[in-house]
């Protein structure tokens, strides 16, 4: 079974820097409180790493 993140935008990226902003934006996020699903591997957790302020991640199983 392949290992999955579920990530939720929880702190806005209105005073944030640019880079936080691109990153928000590249993973998908549209608006705040908004939830997505992404597969669990290197380039998402430094992702998420630079973000993890902003964000809320639980680990899921499918």
């Amino acid at each position: 079974m392949a290992k999955k993140l579920k990530i939720t935008l929880i702190k806005s990226v209105i005073a944030s820097n640019p880079k936080n902003r691109r990153i928000v934006e590249n993973l998908g996020f549209t608006k705040l409180h908004q939830t997505i699903i992404r597969p669990d591997d290197a380039a998402m957790r430094g992702a998420i790493a630079h973000i993890s302020h902003m964000v809320k991640v639980e680990e899921i199983e499918e």
